[in-house]
């Protein structure tokens, strides 16, 4: 294969690695990232104690319980507000990013076999430890309130709350999912399953291949460091901007700082990828400079190990004195 070849070849797969690097970048967070329920959780714990966060649960609360009870909402909401500064309230928190995060996994994975085989002992398993999850097939994703509300009612008899005990824990189901949903979410879940392997392994591996066909490596791994640099930019980008265009489209001003707090939660480590690649390629291309042999930094180092010459003796023989 002749140099030029191997020269176009080696840009055509180094520019496939670059293009491929933010893509594979996002689509292994949403894949591996999202679907952890226990990194879900705790990304979402720090939010327990954000005031946007707590301000929105307590309106959000406050009006809803005010509503089935026709109470003062000022009063509900002050005394929920004042609920949000507590333990047991992170501990509601927690378990409530839990079960609403498992329900809705359990159904974007479409585990029918395991809900129907377990649909007849999750009933009495419920009353027991307050797990809940998704619905029957075909209906909507829902969670049981008992999975918040039992360890919710532990922690305030923990507390030792005065009538802590006689807390009901009752099995309500709220909807998360709408049935009419479930069928595309579903499909765009095993898209991201699929994309999240493949597209940062075919990301290394063109890279590689491009190094390993080109006429100069030590320019193309330059130029894979630099675009894989350009990809962390472009990434740390799409993030600022998603989450620029998520604010706008929020219809009520009031609730922007907490759905901001969420959204800078569960991007944290895609941000954190994006610089780790900027960083990563940036260093890659600089040593590669620093350390070619025509580089003023080598020349200069070339320059300072050369030996001095010695100057030659002048031959011997009679030295002619001119009047």
């Amino acid at each position: 294969m002749s140099p030029r070849l191997r020269t176009a070849l080696s840009a055509v797969l180094v520019a496939l690695s670059c293009l491929l690097v933010p893509f594979g970048a996002l689509a292994a967070w949403a894949a591996y990232g999202l679907t952890d329920t226990r990194g879900y959780v705790s990304a979402m714990a720090p939010l327990a104690s954000d005031p946007a966060v707590q301000d929105v649960v307590a309106d959000t609360v406050g009006d809803g319980v005010a509503r089935e009870a026709g109470m003062n909402p000022v009063f509900l909401r002050d005394a929920v507000r004042s609920f949000t500064a507590t333990r047991a309230y992170r501990t509601a928190w927690d378990a409530g990013n839990a079960a609403a995060h498992t329900a809705v996994m359990k159904a974007l994975r479409d585990d029918r076999t395991d809900r129907a085989d377990r649909a007849g002992g999750e009933e009495g398993e419920e009353g027991a430890d307050g797990e809940g999850g998704a619905d029957a097939v075909g209906g909507p994703v829902t969670v049981d309130l008992a999975t918040v509300t039992a360890p919710l009612k532990r922690q305030l008899t923990a507390d030792h709350v005065p009538f802590a005990e006689r807390l009901p824990v009752e099995h309500t189901r709220v909807a998360l999912l709408p049935s009419d949903d479930l069928a595309a979410l579903r499909k765009g879940y095993r898209v991201l399953d699929v994309a999240g392997f493949w597209l940062p392994l075919a990301a290394v591996v063109f890279g590689v291949a491009g190094i390993a066909v080109a006429a100069c490596r030590r320019r193309a791994v330059t130029a894979t460091a630099l675009g894989t640099a350009l990809g962390g930019a472009f990434l740390g980008l799409a993030v600022a901007v998603g989450r620029r265009l998520t604010l706008a489209d929020l219809p009520d001003a009031a609730r922007r700082p907490a759905a901001g707090a969420v959204y800078d939660a569960l991007t944290a480590t895609l941000r954190t990828a994006s610089w780790l690649l900027l960083a990563l390629g940036l260093t890659v291309a600089a040593t590669a400079w620093l350390t070619h042999p025509g580089s003023p930094v080598v020349r200069r180092l070339r320059g300072r190990r050369t030996p001095t010459a010695p100057v030659p003796a002048p031959p011997a023989g009679r030295t002619r004195i001119r009047a």
